[in-house]
């Protein structure tokens, strides 16, 4: 049973087209007009092994603030779709990541309960392009509210603000692919005592 999901968000403020599958091999097209977004939605692809599209036409020209944060939430709701009803899948996953001197620590759970905790280093320099570093935070917090997941996302040290966000989301795809991909030894099997995912 194919896992893909497809959503299309439009606004005043922003027009979102999100695909993903979850069972890819990591060939992404993404564009939404902020590069450094652009490179990260990338690294979730690649690293994850889904097959990502993200086409994104947003009110660049006030800044590049709506068009991360509806990109966010489309790719969450668009990975929710996917996950479908979760039988027999891992359910939680977790990943650590170095990039030089940065590292970063991501545990998910596909929980149904979207719960975020994250944490970088401060002072991190402000801009990284026309990408503003303050969004990280904004971009999970959108994402966990629409894919309705626990994220806990920690990184101890780090100088280089590329470095910091970067290792993020290589951890953050790996994580999502461990806690997504189906468990052979639970075929069938819904991954809660409770019933519910």
């Amino acid at each position: 049973m194919s896992r893909v999901g497809r959503v299309e968000r439009t606004t005043k403020e922003t027009s979102v087209v999100v695909e993903i599958d979850l069972d890819g091999t990591g060939k992404v097209d993404v564009a939404t007009g902020v590069g450094f977004y652009d490179h990260m939605l990338d690294q979730l692809g690649r690293h994850g092994l889904f097959d990502l599209t993200v086409k994104t036409e947003g009110d660049l020209h006030i800044d590049s603030h709506h068009t991360i944060e509806d990109t966010a939430l489309a790719l969450g709701a668009a990975f929710k779709q996917a996950l479908g009803d979760k039988v027999g899948i891992y359910r939680f996953g977790n990943c650590t990541v170095p990039l030089d001197e940065s590292l970063a620590q991501v545990t998910v759970d596909l929980s149904g309960r979207p719960y975020l905790v994250h944490t970088e280093p401060e002072n991190m320099a402000a801009m990284i392009g026309a990408y503003d570093t303050t969004m990280t935070r904004h971009i999970l917090e959108s994402f966990v509210a629409q894919a309705q997941i626990a994220l806990h996302v920690h990184v101890p040290y780090g100088r280089n603000a590329h470095h910091i966000v970067e290792c993020q989301f290589k951890a953050l795809a790996r994580a999502l692919r461990y806690a997504s991909e189906r468990d052979p030894r639970a075929a069938g099997i819904l991954p809660s005592t409770k019933g519910a995912l």
